[in-house]
């Protein structure tokens, strides 16, 4: 497994570090868009993935997965729009985290992006135009054009984190990864083990 990392940043909920009075991040959308394939060649498809991590050990085998025909048990973590070519107007697949629901059993979430390697054999030097946008409600958490990861078929680019307060703390970092999505969802969460 090869990979590539950005340096992580991370950012508290509003206020925090103003005061210790914020709840944290609370509800969050991930958005991804790129440019379709050009005539004649098969379409590319990027696909948003959420996997969550139990609190007991954080950095094992997720306790579920999110993506593109999944959501989360309990209906916190949800595809709004998705996309198989990069065809739609704006952003082609959002997803939405209600962190702020989510039990107190789970203390990590690790959202990536993954192409789907069925049609042709890609990375992001082969997608066009390739973005992401992470936000909470108007505030804009990071955005992305996978410049650091252009050889990988899948990176995470975003790291949601339980304080001991019980709020949440974002990291965007770009980790790129040449595995296949099988092996990328198992594998996504394993950076950052202390």
């Amino acid at each position: 497994m090869a990979t590539w990392q950005l340096e992580p940043q991370a950012i508290r909920g509003r206020g925090d570090l103003v005061n210790g009075l914020s709840k944290g991040i609370r509800r969050v959308e991930v958005a991804l868009k790129w440019d379709p394939s050009p005539a004649g060649q098969p379409p590319t498809d990027l696909d948003i993935v959420a996997a969550t991590y139990l609190a007991n050990d954080p950095y094992a085998t997720p306790a579920y997965l999110v993506h593109f025909d999944s959501r989360s048990p309990d209906g916190t973590i949800y595809l709004n729009r998705d996309s198989k070519d990069g065809k739609g107007f704006g952003w082609d697949e959002v997803m939405t985290l209600e962190l702020d629901r989510l039990d107190a059993r789970y203390a990590r979430v690790v959202v990536g992006v993954v192409i789907q390697q069925r049609d042709a054999a890609r990375t992001f030097v082969n997608v066009l135009n390739p973005g992401v946008r992470i936000r909470e409600g108007y505030t804009v958490l990071a955005e992305d054009g996978f410049g650091s990861v252009l050889g990988a078929t899948a990176t995470t680019v975003a790291e949601f984190v339980r304080g001991a307060s019980g709020g949440w703390d974002f990291r965007h970092a770009m980790n790129g990864f040449e595995d296949d999505p099988v092996t990328f969802t198992r594998t996504m969460g394993a950076l950052g083990r202390p």
